[in-house]
């Protein structure tokens, strides 16, 4: 792990996740980067005439946009040299940047452009017709990132992470996420709870899956680590209370990173779990 990335809008939530990315940069001797993305989708809608149009209907010159954007970048600046400072003391390489435009591209276009190994973000959650009508970044970032996502909702002590909740299938195309999440096992010196959560629609003798679990155990050169099934009527909800039973300190599982109209038609198990889990989860998507 060399490096690791934070986005940050300087909330509580983001803070959390800050101090989480410094502890594991520390350990893992990596190197931080913080980025701020000013989103201003929606903020201005640009008609002919290079003129902007807030929403009363007003017609506003592009220069006034262009101070107005100015005055936003510098509160940002300092609102980020105030952040990074908190954590000058922590022994790690820090470097910030801010961005203007959308957040889930830059987000994105920074994981490629340096080789993220590892995203740590904040979340407060959501529910209902919230997480319908507006989603996160969080979310975005769990669905689509090419690298490992490390969700956190409070202050959290990774020194106290020895126990993780791994959801799994025992199938063969979850080797890659074994592997990348056999690097975070060692980092914490943790143990691995793998779980299979049995439900009516997707029932299986537990013969055949602890067959197969032994197999991909093997397969995956697995240690310290314990064979679960968990029956619930949700595999959401067997996750979350699987962890919750066995008082795991996180949950770790795989994301499909459906989009389009199959995200709609099916959703995600693993924003699910991200939204309404209290423990730190981290995901990483199938290839």
């Amino acid at each position: 792990m060399k490096k690791i990335l934070v986005p940050t809008d300087f909330s509580d939530q983001a803070g959390y996740a800050m101090d989480v990315g410094c502890q594991l940069a520390a350990k893992a001797q990596s190197d931080l980067i913080v980025m701020h993305i000013l989103d201003n989708t929606g903020l201005f809608d640009f008609y002919a005439g290079n003129s902007a149009y807030p929403l009363m209907g007003n017609p506003v010159g592009i220069d006034l946009d262009q101070q107005f954007l100015e005055m936003l970048y510098s509160n940002a600046d300092e609102k980020m040299k105030t952040f990074v400072s908190k954590y000058a003391k922590k022994g790690v390489k820090i470097t910030s940047n801010i961005k203007v435009g959308s957040a889930f591209f830059y987000m994105t276009e920074a994981i490629e452009e340096e080789e993220i190994d590892l995203v740590v973000m904040g979340s407060k959650g959501a529910s209902g017709i919230e997480e319908v009508l507006i989603g996160s970044n969080t979310e975005k970032m769990v669905r689509h990132a090419k690298c490992p996502v490390f969700t956190v909702k409070s202050k959290t002590d990774i020194d106290t992470l020895k126990d993780i909740a791994f959801a799994t299938s025992y199938r063969e195309e979850e080797l890659d996420v074994v592997q990348e999440l056999k690097k975070l096992q060692q980092l914490l010196g943790a143990r691995l709870h793998l779980v299979r959560i049995n439900t009516p629609d997707h029932f299986e003798t537990d013969r055949k899956t602890k067959s197969r679990a032994q197999e991909f155990v093997k397969n995956a050169d697995i240690t310290d680590y314990t064979i679960n099934i968990y029956n619930d009527k949700v595999e959401e909800d067997g996750i979350i209370f699987f962890a919750q039973d066995i008082n795991a300190d996180m949950i770790a599982m795989a994301t499909h990173g459906r989009t389009g109209i199959l995200h709609l038609l099916s959703g995600s198990i693993a924003e699910e779990v991200v939204n309404h889990a209290r423990r730190p989860v981290w995901t990483y998507r199938l290839k």
